[in-house]
């Protein structure tokens, strides 16, 4: 009896890691020390003693059971995407950059060539968010989970100087709401979508005119990252007053969390067009209007409040960093809460 006939393949490990190098290579910042394989990754702060008081910021996610379509589609190359995303905006929605990232797979057989594609998504997101794979781990569970299914999660730190850390502590009525496209359903109720529609790669193939591509095309597609969005608004000028990140528990749950007590967030549903996954969605599975608002994004994947003398700026610099901004909304005093109209 040896490690191999009990499930684990340290070999196939090895390989994992080889075939991922290069995109683990693709994310490296100056500020990474001692390359990749070490025990643990090593992040230079030097920089961070230009910041008056810096403030260190973490989050950690994962992308839920949306890796059932993966293993169904058996496509592997964007939900690492999702568990990046999951972590960064989350960072920097408290007016962090996002500075390193480290992932978890678990699976229930390592197959080289699929978990070199998994961190392939991963290294993208981290691309896209300019953050650094330092690390991560991937752990083969034989008799835990079935050999073609896997897990990912992840975790990422970042840091903002205390001044521009984003509270809400100062939002006040009169101010205005600005969200940002989403680009779908993101990572969130995906357990309501696999009860709504069928998971099966010939449902998953089906196309759909009004979504423009097939169903699974569209339930698979990665989870915006608002990370440049952010920056771009900072570096226009703008104090973000409040920032939400929609995720699980949609905007009766995430818009809540940046108001300070004595106002009400009230969002415009017609402000913007809804997208057409959503309707699908709610139609097929003949879901309640307000349960939709409770669990999904509904095309908005981040909403900022801000002062109304800064609506034009903001809009701008969300639109030069490539994202597609809304004016959906803005603050009233009265219960702390929101309001849709």
């Amino acid at each position: 009896m040896d490690y191999k006939k009990a499930g684990v393949d340290i070999e196939a490990g090895y390989k994992s890691v080889e075939l991922m190098k290069k995109h683990v290579k693709a994310t490296m910042r100056p500020e990474v020390l001692g390359g990749i394989g070490g025990f643990a990754g090593a992040f230079d702060l030097s920089a961070i003693k230009n910041m008056e008081e810096p403030i260190l910021l973490s989050g950690t996610d994962g992308c839920g059971t949306k890796v059932k379509l993966a293993f169904v589609m058996d496509k592997h190359d964007t939900i690492g995407i999702d568990a990046v995303a999951m972590c960064v905006n989350d960072i920097a929605c408290s007016g962090g950059e996002p500075l390193f990232f480290l992932d978890y797979i678990a699976c229930g057989k390592n197959y080289p060539e699929k978990i070199a594609t998994i961190v392939s998504g991963v290294a993208e997101g981290c691309i896209q968010s300019e953050c650094a794979l330092v690390g991560g781990e991937t752990a083969e569970h034989p008799g835990l989970m079935e050999e073609d299914e896997y897990d990912l999660a992840g975790f990422a730190v970042g840091v903002v100087d205390k001044k521009d850390f984003i509270s809400g502590e100062n939002i006040k009525p009169g101010d205005v709401l600005i969200g940002m496209a989403s680009s779908g359903v993101h990572s969130n109720g995906f357990s309501l979508v696999r009860k709504v529609f069928e998971m099966t790669k010939e449902s998953l193939d089906t196309y759909y005119d009004e979504l423009g591509k097939t169903l699974g095309e569209a339930l698979l597609a990665p989870t915006r990252i608002y990370v440049k969005a952010l920056k771009s608004v900072k570096n226009a000028g703008v104090t973000v007053k409040g920032c939400s990140h929609i995720t699980g528990g949609g905007f009766y749950e995430n818009i809540p969390r940046m108001l300070p007590e004595g106002v009400r967030a009230v969002v415009k549903k017609d402000s913007y067009e809804v997208p057409a996954i959503f309707k699908l969605l709610q139609k097929t599975g003949d879901i309640a209007e307000e349960m939709m608002y409770n669990t999904y994004n509904m095309g908005l994947g981040m909403i900022v409040a801000v002062d109304p003398a800064d609506v034009e700026k903001t809009m701008q610099a969300i639109k030069e960093a490539g994202d597609v901004p809304y004016v959906v909304g803005n603050i009233e005093a009265g219960e702390k809460g929101v309001t849709l109209c």
